[in-house]
């Protein structure tokens, strides 16, 4: 019940009629309770949702209106003079007044205490006041459970005071609770989570290290790779392990926080290994490590061109830091490669040394590997202009594979000319 929808609005009028919020709805879900709190507003808008007393005589519908939109007196609306509603329902409600009344219910009904921080939000300043008094009454870490909604309420104009109090909480509560909540299933309750175990020292590096090899959060990742090999971490018996353990990450994020630890851990020479790396951004790192040991990581990138089945990232790091007249010969030829991943890495080495030729690259569109056509189409669309227009014509005709269809397509678009008349193939 994340949204305004039906299934809302049968939840507060259930409520309405003596039910308890856990009998009407997931009170577990954060969203559950913010769609509440908007649903006990629009409901006075929408009186046919009212059910009938047993019995009460059928009215009729009271205008023309009504009788248009197929209301019946048998759904009629509230009488004039309904009882008080229940407290859930007065946390909610539209007047302001009615809201400030029902805050203290909650001192002796926690199960509303999510309604509680709801208020503290609340665009009438009596009532966020009194409500910011009551939550930071009870112990820190009774905001615990309510993290999730916490968190979501604070993206509102007013939200930042229960964030602040959930935040001091965490970082003064019980180490237990603060680690059971990072492995919450709301993903900013256990980012936060996280921050703060680390603020705290709560985790050692192999968790951390871990943590970010094996999470698929990319700002977690960052944040435990870096806390693991953070500079000035007492070293460990299991610093080389959590080393060991970024460097096999999967994450090239992850492997590169491991590769540029390896220069405050005197293991520059294993450095060596990741010139080849299929991620630019750990060949960088590799790069930059050798260096900071006075090693020309060039003509290590050339010995690992010669057995490019073994090391097919290293035609991309030759291409990075190679030189044009002595290396582009090396590329072109590992460009017929017959193992696709070497003819993929070395396409990019052309790029990024710069001496793209695109006749000489041009039969590579016509690839049986979907990555290398991609990796030929990126490098030629500076020069699609000059790509001959029948012969992308021929290369998007229904009968070809979809990738080729593709780059033919994105050539014809970048040199300006009429798109393929299939788009269904996109």
């Amino acid at each position: 019940m994340d949204g305004w929808d039906g299934e809302t609005m049968r939840a507060v009028v259930r409520v309405c009629e003596g039910a308890t919020p856990e009998e009407a709805f997931d009170t577990a879900s954060a969203g559950a309770w913010s769609a509440f709190d908007t649903g006990v507003r629009i409901l006075d808008d929408r009186p046919w949702l009212w059910t009938r007393p047993p019995g009460e005589p059928v009215r009729p519908a009271p205008t023309l209106l009504d009788r248009l939109r197929g209301r019946t007196g048998s759904r009629p609306a509230p009488p004039a003079s309904p009882p008080p509603p229940p407290p859930a329902v007065a946390l909610c409600h539209r007047d302001g007044r009615v809201r400030e009344a029902a805050l203290d219910a909650v001192r002796t009904a926690p199960e509303l205490r999510p309604l509680l921080v709801v208020r503290c939000a609340d665009w009438a300043a009596p009532v966020r006041e009194k409500a910011r008094k009551l939550l930071a009454e009870p112990p820190g870490g009774d905001l615990f459970p309510l993290a999730e909604l916490i968190l979501r309420l604070s993206r509102r104009a007013r939200g930042d005071f229960a964030r602040d109090l959930l935040e001091d909480a965490l970082r003064e509560g019980p180490a237990a609770e603060v680690l059971v909540l990072t492995g919450h299933p709301d993903r900013a309750t256990y980012r936060l989570a996280y921050r703060i175990a680390v603020e705290r020292g709560l985790l050692t590096p192999m968790e951390l290290a871990t943590t970010a090899a094996t999470c698929g959060d990319v700002t977690l990742q960052d944040l435990c790779a870096e806390a693991a090999v953070r500079p000035g971490t007492a070293p460990g018996p299991d610093a080389a392990a959590v080393l060991d353990r970024l460097l096999t990450a999967r994450s090239p994020r992850v492997r590169s926080a491991g590769v540029t630890a390896l220069r405050r851990a005197g293991r520059h020479g294993d450095a060596e290994r990741f010139l080849a790396d299929r991620s630019a951004l750990v060949r960088a790192c590799a790069r930059y490590v050798l260096r900071q040991d006075g090693v020309d990581p060039l003509p290590l990138c050339r010995a690992l061109c010669t057995e490019p089945a073994a090391h097919p990232g290293a035609a991309a790091g030759l291409g990075e830091c190679g030189d044009r007249a002595v290396d582009a010969g090396t590329l072109w030829a590992l460009v017929e490669h017959p193992l696709s991943a070497v003819r993929l890495h070395a396409i990019g080495g052309l790029r990024a040394l710069d001496v793209v030729v695109r006749e000489r690259l041009t039969p590579l569109l016509d690839d049986p590997s979907p990555a290398v056509v991609r990796a030929a189409t990126r490098a030629l669309l500076p020069e699609a202009a000059g790509i001959p227009e029948r012969l992308l014509r021929e290369r998007g005709a229904p009968d070809r594979p979809r990738a080729v269809r593709v780059a033919a397509d994105r050539l014809l678009r970048a040199a300006g000319r009429q798109r393929l008349p299939e788009p269904g193939y996109r």
